[in-house]
């Protein structure tokens, strides 16, 4: 988790960070409160106070993936214009974030989810929804700018690249984070480029 360590760390992002560590340190594990507590270096009854439950918990590294990506994709539309370039800086920014963040992938993914809470596993739901709604608005507004170009629905094209996002992901998970979602990047996205903007 790429949260930045200041001098003086808040005890509810340390122990956030420590809950991605611990995740990514032991993928396909469940992660105990007596394991989290001492990987941040407190007690079991110090966890609690800040965090009322692990669903809590989970629910704050969720909120730290939809706060960082979808500010980030903000950026990304501010600076860029051109519709290909969104698409793909979006994508290689996801990839980006499942890298280097490999516990909150297994979050994501709802791997480590077994056995909690529907709430979270809904959380979850809507962030990827919420992405594949992004995608169908770059699409929808380029479509717009080029009314005479003929193209693929926005629906199939945001759901391919969707798709193609959590397939890298899950196999990220699946080598237990020995393949990068980002290997092979641009040989994956010069294949997908001309699918999804044909000339």
């Amino acid at each position: 988790m790429t949260l930045k360590t200041r001098v003086k760390v808040p005890r509810k992002q340390l122990i956030l960070e420590a809950l991605a560590a611990e995740l990514e340190k032991s993928p396909g594990a469940r992660i105990t409160t007596a394991i989290l507590a001492r990987s941040a270096g407190i007690s079991e009854a110090a966890l609690y106070r800040h965090f009322a439950s692990k669903a809590k918990m989970f629910e704050g590294l969720i909120l730290f993936a939809e706060e960082t990506v979808f500010s980030r994709i903000n950026q990304i539309l501010e600076e860029e214009k051109d519709t290909r370039l969104r698409c793909a800086r979006v994508l290689y920014l996801l990839l980006g974030f499942a890298d280097r963040n490999p516990g909150i992938t297994r979050v994501l993914l709802g791997d480590a989810l077994v056995g909690e809470t529907e709430r979270l596993h809904a959380r979850v739901e809507q962030f990827f929804a919420r992405l594949e709604t992004q995608f169908k608005q770059i699409l929808r507004e380029s479509r717009m700018r080029e009314a005479t170009r003929e193209r693929p629905e926005p629906e199939l094209c945001a759901g391919l690249m969707l798709v193609m996002v959590e397939g890298r992901m899950h196999q990220f998970l699946r080598t237990r984070f020995k393949v990068s979602p980002l290997d092979g990047w641009e040989t994956h996205w010069g294949l997908l480029e001309p699918t999804l903007f044909p000339d």
